[in-house]
C-alpha cells in the first residue's frame, strides 16, 4: 500500500498561481493549493510530489489573511468554477495584471512600457450571456448528501461537471454567473423532469433522454434562448417544450435538438425551432449582431465592448487604411472596427463562423468586410497578401495555442505598420511577442477582465514597426496612443 503524503503544518501562503491556485514555498519547493489566498496560514495535505513541486490542499487554517473575503455561493470549493471568489475583486484584477507582466517579461523577456490597469468588469456577478448545463442519472454528491439514508440520496442532477468526474455533474440550484432568470428556467425543467419520470443521461451507458440546456439571454436587447437536447426521439419531448414555452413567456427563441452522438457538441447538429425566432440579437454602439444557436460571441457583453473599443483605440485607424482581422471568428472585431477603416479582410479557421461573420456584416449593411475560411497558416500567405494588399494594420486574436509560427513570419513579411494583439493566454502571447519584437516595439499593454473571480484575463498589447515607434518618439513628432475609451452608451 502507497504511503500517504505528509501534512505539512502552519504554512504561509505567499502568492497567487496558475489555474486560480495560490503558492507556498517550503525550502526549496513550491506547493501549490486551490482556494487559498496570500497570508493565510495553513495545514497542507500533499496529493502530489515531484523533485521541485507539490500540490496539496489545505485541511486546517491557522490564520486567515487580511485580503480574504467570504465566497458568495454556496457551491463554492464544489463546482470548480469562480475560484476566486474568497479574493476581494480589486484584488483580482491587481493579480491579473501582475500575471501579464510576469509572463511577457519572463516567459518573452520583453521590454514593456507601464502596463495599465487591468480594465475590470462593471459586472463581476451575473455578467454572462451563456451557460450550458449538463443532465447527469449520477449526481455528485456533497457530504451532507452522503449522510442522508438511501432512499433519500438524489440520483439526478442539472448542472455542472465536477472537475475530473466526466461522468459526475453537481446539481445547482443557484448561479451567480448569469441572469437569475437561468436559474428559474433550470429549475423549472428539473422539476418537470423529475415530476414526469423523465430520464436523465448516463454518459458511460449511453442512454436516457435529457442530455443537455442551454440559456443564451442577451445583455443588451433582453432576448432570451432556451436550447434543450435530447438523446433519443421521444413522445415526451413535445409536453416539456410546450411547459417551457407555457411557464416563460420571455424565451424568444426555444430549440431543441436529438443528439445521439457520444459527445455533447452541437456543430454538426440539426437545431430545430419549436416556438419563436432561431436567433437573438445582441448590440453593440450602432451594430447588431445576429446570434444562432451555434454561433460564438463574448460571454460577458458588456465587458466584450470594452475589449474591442482597447482594440479599437489601439489600432488607431483611419478611412484609408486596409486592415488584417485574424481569427476573426464571427467577424464581431472586424464589424466592429469597419466603419473606421477602408476595408476589413478577416480569416477565421470554422466555416460556420465565417457565415456568421458575412450574416453580421450584410446585418448592418457593411460593404468593405471581406471572410475567408480555412487554416490561417495555409491561407495567410505572401500570395494573399500581394493579391488582396498590404495591411496597414493587423489585429490578432488567436486561440489559446497562440500563433503558428508561419503565420508570424507571413505577418513580419507583411510588415504593416501596427499589430494589436489580443489573447486570452499572456503565456503563448509573450511567445509570439518574441518573435515580433525582432521589427517590433510594444507601445501599449492593456488587460482586460472578462472572467471576473477567475484567474484567467485577457490582453491587447500594441506594436509598431520599428522604423515607425522610432518616428513617434522623435522630438519633432508628438504623436501618441492614448487609451481614450468611448464612454458612448450603447
Amino acid at each position: 500500500m502507497k504511503k500517504p503524503y505528509p501534512i505539512l503544518e502552519n504554512i504561509l501562503i505567499t502568492d497567487v498561481a496558475a489555474e486560480g491556485k495560490a503558492l507556498a514555498r517550503v525550502g526549496d519547493m513550491v506547493v501549490f493549493v486551490p482556494y487559498v489566498v496570500p497570508g493565510d496560514v495553513v495545514d497542507i495535505q500533499l496529493t502530489k510530489k515531484k523533485k521541485n513541486y507539490a500540490e496539496g490542499r489545505a485541511v486546517a487554517f491557522k490564520k486567515y489573511s487580511d485580503k480574504r473575503c467570504e465566497p458568495f455561493c454556496s457551491h463554492f470549493g464544489v463546482c470548480g468554477g469562480c475560484k476566486w471568489q474568497q479574493l476581494p475583486y480589486t484584488e483580482q484584477i491587481a493579480y491579473k495584471r501582475q500575471q501579464v507582466i510576469d509572463n511577457l517579461t519572463r516567459i518573452g523577456h520583453l521590454e514593456l512600457p507601464e502596463v495599465a490597469e487591468t480594465l475590470g468588469s462593471e459586472n463581476t456577478e451575473r455578467y454572462r450571456n451563456k451557460l450550458e448545463y449538463t443532465f447527469s442519472n449520477k449526481a455528485w454528491l456533497t457530504f451532507e448528501q452522503m449522510n442522508l439514508p438511501d432512499e433519500d440520496k438524489p440520483h439526478n442532477a442539472l448542472g455542472f461537471h465536477i472537475p475530473g468526474m466526466f461522468d459526475k455533474v453537481l446539481h445547482i440550484e443557484n448561479c451567480y454567473l448569469q441572469d437569475s432568470l437561468s436559474d428559474e428556467i433550470r429549475n423549472a425543467v428539473h422539476k418537470y423532469c423529475q415530476d414526469n419520470n423523465l430520464t436523465y443521461f448516463d454518459l458511460r451507458n449511453q442512454n436516457g433522454l435529457m442530455r443537455n440546456l442551454i440559456v443564451r439571454i442577451s445583455a443588451t436587447t433582453a432576448e432570451v434562448m432556451v436550447i434543450v437536447a435530447f438523446y433519443e426521439k421521444s413522445d415526451k419531448i413535445e409536453p416539456l417544450l410546450q411547459f417551457l414555452a407555457d411557464k416563460f413567456p420571455q424565451i424568444t427563441s426555444l430549440l431543441y435538438v436529438i443528439n445521439g452522438k457520444a459527445n455533447d457538441t452541437l456543430f454538426d447538429q440539426d437545431i430545430k425551432v419549436f416556438k419563436g425566432k432561431d436567433h437573438i440579437i445582441e448590440t453593440m454602439e450602432n451594430l447588431r449582431f445576429k446570434i444562432g444557436p451555434k454561433s460564438f460571441y463574448q460571454t460577458n457583453s458588456r465587458q466584450a465592448y470594452r475589449l474591442y473599443s482597447v482594440v479599437r483605440e489601439f489600432a488607431s485607424l483611419n478611412k484609408d487604411e486596409l486592415v488584417y482581422d485574424l481569427y476573426t471568428g464571427t467577424g464581431t472585431i472586424a464589424n466592429f472596427v469597419a466603419g473606421k477603416c477602408k476595408k476589413v479582410i478577416g480569416i477565421e479557421y470554422v466555416p460556420e463562423a465565417i457565415e456568421d461573420a458575412k450574416i453580421n456584416a450584410a446585418f448592418n449593411n457593411l460593404d468593405n468586410t471581406l471572410f475567408f475560411a480555412g487554416d490561417m497558416k495555409d491561407i495567410l500567405t505572401d500570395e494573399f497578401i500581394a493579391s488582396h494588399g498590404r495591411p496597414d494594420v493587423i489585429i490578432t486574436d488567436p486561440p489559446r495555442a497562440g500563433m503558428h509560427a508561419d503565420v508570424i513570419k507571413t505577418i513580419l513579411n507583411a510588415a504593416p505598420k501596427r499589430i494589436v494583439y489580443v489573447s486570452c493566454n499572456p503565456a503563448t502571447q509573450a511567445r509570439d511577442l518574441a518573435d515580433l519584437c525582432v521589427n517590433y516595439k510594444i507601445e501599449a499593454v492593456q488587460p482586460v477582465d472578462m472572467f471576473p473571480h477567475t484567474h484567467h484575463v485577457e490582453n491587447v498589447v500594441l506594436l509598431v514597426c520599428i522604423d515607425l515607434a522610432e518616428f513617434i518618439e522623435s522630438p519633432s513628432n508628438s504623436r501618441i496612443f492614448p487609451l481614450q475609451l468611448n464612454t458612448q452608451k450603447w
